[in-house]
């Protein structure tokens, strides 16, 4: 039997609506648990649905979080163009920002890692569910 709860239902757009900037800053040091969770589930969503809004390329935030993985998120935020359009560059800055201020080391870098990897595998299927819809 499966005890666990059944997700929520949240549209793109009320997922668009979330702070992703604090699900970071309580989510990247919080252990197995409920913020832990809001973050990599609901804040992964979330900011998937905002960055594929504005055009970006999966392989840009998986690049992005391969760069977090190999220099932390400071390293990250001193690029000077972290996801090529203007407006995604700002905004993912910004949840850098919030990461990188936490000064909490090497397991918020690869929990920051982590999420990015999992935005950017929300992008892709978002991308691939459109595209079959067109196809039929």
């Amino acid at each position: 039997m499966n005890d666990a709860p059944p997700p929520p239902d949240r549209t793109d757009d009320e997922l668009a609506t979330l702070d992703i900037t604090v699900l970071l800053r309580y989510g990247l040091t919080a252990g197995p648990g409920p913020r832990r969770t809001a973050l990599m589930g609901d804040g992964a969503a979330a900011a998937a649905v905002i960055l594929d809004r504005l055009g970006t390329e999966p392989r840009s935030v998986a690049f992005l979080a391969d760069t977090v993985r190999a220099g932390g998120l400071a390293r990250a935020l001193e690029l000077p163009e972290p996801l090529p359009r203007r407006e995604a560059a700002d905004l993912v800055r910004e949840w850098l920002r919030a990461g990188a201020e936490l000064v909490a080391g090497i397991a918020a870098d690869d929990t920051a890692a982590t999420w990015l990897r999992a935005v950017a595998t929300i992008i892709e299927l978002k991308q691939l569910t459109r595209a079959r819809g067109q196809g039929t």
